[in-house]
């Protein structure tokens, strides 16, 4: 991962590899960078150049350094939103039409753009994770589905090698990992629903090998879709559900109410 550095400079040739390696997503929030001497081994630098370097990206709040620990990148994702506009969004779901237009439109630039950019090492994890979905599903492993749903676009968006998209991403699917839009366990009630998701997956990994953009939006899109679709359809079941258990709970009527016997005068209310 990481390269020697040119010795003219080097404190800011180490500061520059590793902001680079952030940016583009290589070291992600919480990983840990190697100890001291092994990255000062890998770079080419004396150690207090590299402590140089490392105390530089500390104050940029890049990095992290814990006690006995070691050194971590940042949580650098940080909220797409405010608690308090999360906590609004929650009460009201009419916010989420909202958020599965923005996904389906940055999702299909994306997906668009993966099949364009990504490198064999990009298309081989996407194998593998629709591989592993596979297994998930055959098992009916419920959490791993779930995971590897949220792993499999996090893949997608690296694999189009734009960072501003990657970022932007990053923080769409933290809030969907929280279930701030929806609830994955709600979507997986629907009928045939992990069948379906399945292959909307696999269709987009082909399109993307095929090296096929057009293809590639449009699985995105009807993948997007499709859950859309699925989970109105389920929450117009509950609420169906609901309504049918309502009525079931209500008291029998009085048995001293009969119908007026056929003939009798009508009562003009007013």
């Amino acid at each position: 991962m990481f390269q020697p550095v040119e010795h003219q400079k080097t404190a800011d040739a180490v500061v520059d590899q590793i902001e680079d390696l952030i940016l583009k997503g290589v070291l992600q929030s919480g990983d840990r960078l190697p100890p001291e001497r092994e990255l000062a081994d890998q770079l080419k630098v004396s150690r207090p150049v590299l402590r140089d370097a490392l105390r530089r990206l500390e104050e940029r709040d890049l990095i992290e350094s814990r006690r006995g620990g070691g050194t971590f990148v940042c949580d650098l994702i940080g909220p797409i939103f405010s608690e308090a506009i999360v906590q609004l969004i929650s009460r009201h779901p009419s916010a989420v039409s909202d958020y599965f237009e923005f996904r389906r439109s940055i999702e299909s630039q994306a997906a668009e753009l993966a099949s364009l950019r990504a490198a064999p090492s990009d298309l081989a994890r996407l194998e593998d994770i629709v591989s592993r979905m596979q297994t998930a599903h055959d098992t009916e492993d419920l959490t791993a589905e779930a995971r590897l749903d949220v792993e499999f676009h996090h893949a997608v968006g690296e694999a189009a090698h734009n960072v501003v998209m990657l970022h932007t991403l990053r923080s769409c699917y933290r809030l969907l990992e929280n279930g701030v839009f929806y609830n994955r366990g709600r979507l997986y009630r629907f009928p045939t629903a992990r069948a379906e998701l399945l292959q909307q997956h696999k269709a987009i990994v082909a399109a993307i090998a095929g090296q096929d953009p057009e293809s590639a939006c449009r699985a995105s899109e009807a993948h997007i879709d499709y859950v859309r679709g699925a989970l109105a359809d389920t929450e117009a079941s509950d609420r169906r559900e609901q309504l049918a258990g309502l009525r079931l709970s209500k008291p029998a009527r009085s048995a001293g109410l009969r119908s007026k016997p056929a003939g009798s005068p009508k009562t003009d209310p007013f």
